[in-house]
């Protein structure tokens, strides 16, 4: 805990090494005694200001299926015994633990080419389990050797309101109705579902792929299809293909890929990059492919790959690339996604959401 939090002055004893307190705002100063406190032996956490933050809810990170089950059915005091129970076996792994991993794993690039450089991922729990919970949810991070060090545990309230503050990136949880109240706040946020079934992804290479309207892109041209259909579409596409499209909720999450991709390629890397993106949408290339790409050479922004599909299923190519996280605003291609067992995320966004369903086969994973 840092000094200054108000916690550690009530009742705790005094230390004359330790100072009573830090101004709010000195960042520096409270960061500087922390880091001399810790242990040298793990990486030191990044100043929020500086990093690309992931707050990852619970159940997003660990299966708790079974704890769910006691909440829903024996209610809260009950969930919270069962916890304290078991807060030494540790849970299993759930949907986004191979993406947080390998998050992890492009950050160790990065330390070792930049060793004094602060852009770095940096994974925030963030859930509205109560506290008593953290030991066993502490125990279960430490027993996977994973490096988070910033929890956010509000007790049953939403945690929505702690995301900016957080200086959030991107917010993963299987709760849509918060991931929705994220997507309001204009915070980059998708519903995350396990697979129908695990296939092997690769440790060593960041993927994440992207649809392009309403994820990277405004639904502007979505719309246009809703409601005057595909030739009036292409004709809308030819005509305003010099005009960037508007930007869509995760833009942004792509922006801050790109800014770590550019700093391995600045080291020689970019055919052996640890981060990989994937442009994934359902146009085609030749009636309406120049848009899109144009709208993200306009950002300043690529991908490393961009397929159109022409309206064809995305789930064979997603099993292909085996991305760690796919994200999709239409629940159609996320649960084809999920059924050749890839790892996908729902973004609430733009005109589809007025048909959505929940996937046959999706086991929500977050909260």
């Amino acid at each position: 805990m840092l000094p200054g939090s108000g916690e550690e002055a009530e009742g705790g004893p005094k230390d004359s090494h330790v100072p009573a307190q830090n101004p709010e705002g000195k960042w520096d100063e409270a960061k500087a005694f922390y880091d001399n406190l810790s242990s040298t032996k793990k990486p030191k956490s990044p100043k929020p200001q500086n990093a690309i933050t992931i707050a990852v809810s619970s159940r997003a990170l660990f299966l708790m299926e079974e704890e769910q089950r006691i909440y829903k059915e024996k209610g809260l005091e009950e969930y919270v015994r069962y916890q304290l129970d078991h807060e030494n076996e540790p849970l299993k792994p759930g949907a986004a633990f191979p993406f947080v991993k390998a998050l992890e794993a492009v950050n160790s690039h990065l330390r070792r080419l930049y060793p004094d450089s602060e852009d770095l991922f940096d994974i925030v729990l963030m859930t509205n389990n109560h506290a008593q919970v953290g030991v066993r949810l502490i125990n279960t991070i430490n027993h996977y050797n994973l490096f988070i060090e910033r929890f956010c545990m509000t007790g049953g309230n939403s945690p929505i309101g702690y995301l900016k503050a957080y200086h959030t990136n991107l917010y993963l949880s299987s709760d849509a109705e918060k991931v929705q109240e994220a997507i309001e706040e204009g915070i980059a946020a998708a519903t995350i579902f396990s697979p129908s079934h695990n296939v092997a992804i690769n440790e060593d290479q960041l993927r994440v792929a992207f649809d392009g309207d309403a994820v990277l892109f405004s639904d502007e041209s979505e719309k246009i299809v809703k409601e005057h259909g595909l030739d009036m579409f292409f004709e809308h596409e030819k005509a305003y293909e010099n005009k960037p499209l508007a930007q869509g909720p995760l833009k942004c999450f792509l922006e801050a890929l790109g800014k770590l991709q550019k700093k391995f390629y600045h080291k020689g890397m970019r055919m052996n990059c640890p981060i990989r993106t994937y442009l994934v949408t359902a146009r085609s290339a030749a009636s309406c492919g120049a848009r899109a790409l144009k709208t993200l050479r306009s950002w300043g922004l690529e991908t490393d790959e961009a397929l159109f599909l022409a309206g064809a299923p995305k789930g064979p190519l997603l099993e292909r690339i085996r991305p760690h996280i796919f994200f999709d605003d239409q629940m159609f291609h996320v649960e084809g996604a999920q059924e050749m067992g890839t790892i996908a995320a729902h973004v609430p966004y733009g005109v589809a959401q007025k048909h959505k369903h929940t996937p046959k086969n999706a086991t929500s994973s977050a909260k």
